[in-house]
């Protein structure tokens, strides 16, 4: 539901949590610089494709808040790590977090939307971050690779 005393979803409540979903891809589009830093150079390429995707999606959400008059999230300068990414696999493990992280915020959108072409563009992007974390997931070697509901919490 939305934030404000009303419950009623608006343009801001839906741009707000379009601007949490850019702070989630400025995290992945910066995590994946990391995680392709740890992978084996025949692996980087799987890197480079989620951080371009992410790259992309960061851009388009610029372009939606700055048409809509709001002042989108900027990136920041690095981000603090979760842990200490020292192999392949903990680099697959990263991925992992920052799929599921921008996946939370894509939930969030899809709660928060008053327009069908965000509540599209989220529930691609939503979709997009579950199926490269599955590839993350077994390279990371996790159990089970999928999410029966991706971007909400486990319990």
């Amino acid at each position: 539901m939305a934030d404000d005393s009303t419950g009623a979803l608006t343009e801001a409540t839906e741009n707000a949590a379009l601007d949490d979903a850019l702070t989630a891809e400025h995290t992945a589009v910066w995590g994946y610089g990391v995680v392709g830093a740890a992978l084996d150079p025949t692996a980087q390429g799987t890197a480079s494709a989620a951080e371009t995707a992410h790259r992309d999606l960061r851009d388009r959400v610029v372009a939606l808040l700055t048409e809509r008059g709001a002042d989108p999230a900027q990136a920041e300068g690095a981000y603090a790590l979760p842990f200490p990414v020292l192999s392949a696999v903990d680099a697959a493990a990263l991925a992992v977090e920052l799929e599921d992280g921008v996946a939370a915020a894509w939930v969030r959108v899809l709660d928060q939307a008053v327009e069908s072409s965000t509540r599209e563009l989220a529930v691609t992007a939503l979709g997009e971050a579950e199926v490269r974390a599955v590839s993350w997931r077994t390279a990371a070697g996790r159990t089970p690779v999928t999410t029966p509901f991706p971007g909400l919490p486990a319990s």
